[in-house]
């Protein structure tokens, strides 16, 4: 159900009951691309690049909004800076690059939107273990730009250190909920997420 949750708060979704309100305001009935001009950006699970374009044609398709078009280049120069491997690889296609690199492409692509609220779906899914551990560091300082994350992901340990606020959801219902460092001292996490 979590991936149903972003795809609902992403506007990919209806939801059945309930209303959607992001930053005071009622988005339910809006459709993604009226989301993503709210400052709602989704980066799905599987990261769905165009793998025949290259990383720079990549992260211009991410500049959608009007206010993300006049930003463009100052937004291409801080993803690049924030990504340095991109900028070595702007010319590169997509698809040739290797699974870390095409992750960090689609998070610079969603930032490319200027998001208020940045998505992340399973981002850690397929890396390398060193990958995962430069991939948090990323968002963290993403986060202290001043970009809201919400992360739903597996490495629940990992999670849970960045994590200024955590859910657990276990068939569609939230069982737990406080700080990060709460949820890691908490015993039924430690023993069903963390075998501890």
């Amino acid at each position: 159900g979590k991936t149903t949750l972003l795809k609902v708060l992403s506007g990919l979704i209806k939801p059945e009951t309930g209303k959607i309100i992001f930053d005071g305001e009622d988005v339910t009935n809006l459709p993604p691309h009226k989301r993503v001009e709210k400052g709602i950006s989704l980066i799905p699970e599987g990261r769905l690049l165009f793998t025949r374009l290259t990383v720079e044609e990549n992260l211009l398709l991410g500049a959608t909004t009007e206010k993300a078009r006049i930003e463009r280049e100052k937004t291409l120069k801080w993803v690049c800076q924030l990504f340095p491997i991109l900028e070595e690889r702007k010319k590169q296609i997509a698809g040739t690059l290797s699974g870390g690199e095409q992750q960090m492409l689609a998070i610079a692509r969603g930032l490319m939107s200027k998001p208020k609220l940045l998505i992340l779906d399973e981002p850690s899914w397929g890396l390398a273990p060193k990958i995962v551990v430069q991939l948090f560091d990323l968002i963290k300082e993403i986060n202290n730009k001043g970009i809201t994350i919400l992360l739903v992901e597996q490495n629940v340990w990992r999670t849970l250190e960045i994590s200024d606020k955590a859910y657990v959801i276990e068939t569609g219902r939230i069982v737990l909920s406080g700080s990060g460092k709460e949820l890691l001292e908490n015993e039924y996490v430690r023993k069903t997420y963390l075998g501890l």
